[in-house]
């Protein structure tokens, strides 16, 4: 019911409650009365509704990853998710959700349909610290060598430039999805002739034809890794680290 008509029901009951009140109707006064809280109640709620449920973090994060395709730093995942999924994470709600993911995973195996996991490295397989990746991805997406960085950013442009062509073609303006992807841009060469927003087409070939250069090589160095992985970790060392010394991020 809209508050015009909430607004009309009250009135109505209010003169209600007068006459009943006046032939000394106790029982349909507190009737009426209880009828008026409620038509107040949804009134209040009609003026100030109550916020919508929001996803939990975790969900965020996987939306975020999902889109960038690689293993990614907290701090890629936020400005990811203001860009495109409404912008509700702070860096500090990530900062204890892998060790809370892997305490989950251990407590009742594959219970989730993902995880939020960690990348590993291809010398050590040890966890690279503010890396992370989602549980489901094949093994060599988990692992990160030498070049993996610079590939990795590579990839993620590529998908960021194309999620802004689909909204564009859908008559949307991302307008910050734009400023990342136009922050990214500076960094590929080739990508943008200026410092106006970038052009996702040019965005896309600029960083595909810099991958070509480097993905073969990096492609070998993961599968490599991957498969020492496989044989020589258990399946919850294989998605948080083999329990050495972490990383750090290049």
């Amino acid at each position: 019911m809209n508050m015009d008509r909430l607004e009309e029901r009250m009135v109505f009951l209010r003169r209600e409650i007068r006459a009943a009140s006046a032939g000394h109707d106790r029982v349909r006064v507190r009737a009426l009365r209880a009828e008026l809280r409620q038509a107040e109640r949804d009134w209040e709620e009609a003026l100030d509704p109550p916020p919508l449920p929001r996803p939990p973090v975790r969900e965020h994060v996987h939306q975020a990853l999902t889109l960038l395709g690689v293993p990614s730093a907290a701090k890629t995942v936020v400005v990811v998710d203001e860009a495109f999924f409404g912008g509700t994470l702070v860096s500090t709600q990530l900062t204890s959700l892998r060790r809370d993911e892997e305490k989950s995973f251990r407590s009742a195996r594959n219970a989730r349909p993902y995880y939020l996991c960690a990348a590993l490295t291809t010398e050590r397989l040890s966890p690279v610290r503010g890396l992370l990746a989602i549980s489901t991805w094949p093994l060599p997406n988990r692992v990160v060598g030498p070049l993996s960085p610079r590939t990795d950013f590579l990839t993620s442009a590529v998908r960021i430039a194309e999620h802004v062509q689909r909204l564009t073609a859908l008559g949307e303006n991302p307008v910050v999805a734009f400023r990342l992807l136009t922050q990214m841009a500076q960094n590929i060469p080739g990508a943008t002739d200026d410092f106006g927003p970038a052009d996702p087409a040019a965005v896309i070939v600029a960083a595909q034809a810099e991958l070509a250069v480097h993905r073969d090589k990096d492609l070998r160095q993961r599968a490599e890794a991957a498969e020492r992985a496989s044989e020589r970790l258990a399946e919850v060392n294989q998605l948080f680290g083999a329990g050495l010394k972490t990383a750090k991020t290049a």
